[in-house]
């Protein structure tokens, strides 16, 4: 699944404004407008015919690919967007960014996990309402940090399926 993808999914089961999504952006550290974001919330031309001769400018023009980074930055302005900016403690020091090296199904259940402060029941209930079982030792795989003796990769069907589970959450 496509970064872009994930993005419009998202924004479709959680009901996000364009305008949020420029102030998620915002506080992840990316500056977009209101214009970029509707050009990465736009299926990307591979998507649609291979067999198309359409122009490759208007191609460019048309579609913004969201990149890992920027996947990440988004993630981590929704989790200030919903629970705040934390604060850090006296006498420590601000962690820098952390390279991307995880599979970004994995990342985007963490970070979905902390912005929306849901525990592991909730999310097994909401792949339970997509059809999806998984027990709590899987999830738990899913949830590690990658190196762990016990980690999993995150496949396109689980990351799916929880995005689809999210919009049945909260769009009902």
């Amino acid at each position: 699944m496509e970064n872009n993808d994930i993005l419009i999914r998202l924004r479709y089961a959680l009901d996000i404004k364009n305008t949020e999504m420029v102030q998620i952006f915002k506080q992840g550290g990316i500056d977009v407008t209101k214009e970029e974001v509707l050009k990465i919330l736009t299926k990307s031309p591979d998507n649609y015919d291979e067999d198309d001769n359409g122009s490759e400018l208007g191609e460019d023009e048309a579609h913004i690919k969201c990149n890992n980074k920027m996947l990440d930055s988004f993630l981590n302005g929704f989790i200030i967007f919903k629970r705040g900016k934390q604060d850090s403690k006296p006498g420590e020091s601000e962690r820098p960014a952390q390279p991307v090296n995880e599979s970004v199904n994995n990342i985007l259940l963490k970070k979905l996990k902390i912005a929306l402060t849901l525990t592991s029941e909730d999310i097994i209930e909401i792949l339970n309402e997509a059809g999806v079982q998984i027990t709590k030792g899987e999830l738990s795989a899913l949830l590690r940090k990658k190196g762990h003796k016990n980690y999993k990769e995150c496949g396109d069907k689980y990351a799916r399926n929880f995005l689809k589970g999210l919009a049945l959450k909260y769009r009902d």
